[in-house]
This record gives C-alpha cells, structure tokens and sequence, in this order.
C-alpha cells in the first residue's frame, strides 16, 4: 500500500505532461503564425504582379503580360 500511495504522489508531482502541452500549444501558434505570414506574403507578391502586368497592359508594352510567354 505503502507503494502505492508514493506512486501516486509522484504521478501527481510529474510536471513533464504539462510541459509538453505548453510546448505543444507554443510550437502550434509558431507554426500558424509563420503560414499566415506566409500566405500574407504570398499575396502581397500577388497583387504587385497583377498591378505591373495591368500597368504594362495599359502602356501597351509589346510582349506584356497575356502574350502566353512566361506565365
């Protein structure tokens, strides 16, 4: 019984599981934040492109954008 019972309060002393959810939790929101950064960037790059190919369209640039040659 005796055994029993310092099996118990070690169990109940063992932080080790609640370090790993808090790691767990933390690597979770690095992980997301750096996808959302990522998507964000994504976009950005996006919308510059598109504002350069209608600006090259607009001043009539022979071979712009829409030519089918490089996109």
């Amino acid at each position: 019984m005796k055994k029993l019972m310092t099996m118990a309060r070690q169990f109940r002393d063992d932080e080790n599981g609640a370090a790993m959810v808090e790691y767990s939790i933390l690597i979770g929101l690095i992980a997301v934040s750096a996808i959302l950064f990522i998507i964000g960037i994504g976009l950005w790059v996006t919308g510059r492109f598109t504002g350069l190919c209608t600006a090259l369209n607009s001043a009539n640039v022979p071979g712009s954008c829409g030519s089918g040659t490089g996109s």
